[in-house]
């Protein structure tokens, strides 16, 4: 198992998966992503993933194997009713949270201009709106490092549901694969 200089860890073959996720719904999204398992049927979800909303993403799964949460940066903080739904009412004890490179939601404050000029002329918001609404939502939502973001959702929700087994997972979009965040 190669683990690179920020704790990600290929997976190439099922022996790269790390021990705690084989067996496991988290083992299972590894081996239908990025191994080519053939797809099993499902009668409901086994796993729960949160990941960003990027167009760029898409996963190799089978029908019914998730509950999937899109959301800018895979930010779940905002998601705690859907995943509490998800766990008690879908029983889903398997988290995956995908964080990727490149991340649009990365280094916010560089894009201020973009974002206020996007609004008022795209949807026709005033300025003055505009500039308020990103001021507000940027602190909720800026990600930063996301290999570090993913890793504090991650430990955060592990507290939060000490029996669900919760997983950092990372997306590499030029690659299209998915690594294991140590």
């Amino acid at each position: 198992m190669a683990q690179d200089m920020r704790g990600l860890i290929s997976v190439a073959e099922e022996s790269d998966i790390p021990s705690e996720y084989r067996g496991t719904p988290v083992g299972l999204l590894l081996e239908y992503h990025n191994l080519g398992r053939p797809f099993e049927t499902y009668g409901h979800a086994q796993i729960l993933i949160g990941m960003c909303m990027d167009n760029r993403k898409s996963l190799r799964i089978p029908a019914n194997f998730a509950y999937i949460i899109r959301t800018g940066g895979g930010n779940v903080g905002q998601g705690g009713f859907y995943i509490s739904y998800a766990v008690a009412v879908g029983g889903v004890r398997s988290i995956a949270l995908l964080g990727h490179d490149a991340c649009g939601m990365s280094g916010l404050a560089g894009k201020r201009e973009k974002f206020v000029n996007g609004l008022v002329e795209g949807a026709g918001w005033s300025r003055e709106k505009a500039e308020r609404h990103f001021a507000d939502s940027v602190p909720v939502h800026e990600v930063g490092d996301e290999i570090d973001f993913v890793r504090a959702q991650a430990s955060r929700l592990r507290r939060e549901y000490p029996n669900v087994q919760v997983a950092p997972l990372f997306y590499k979009i030029a690659e299209g694969m998915l690594y294991c965040v140590a």
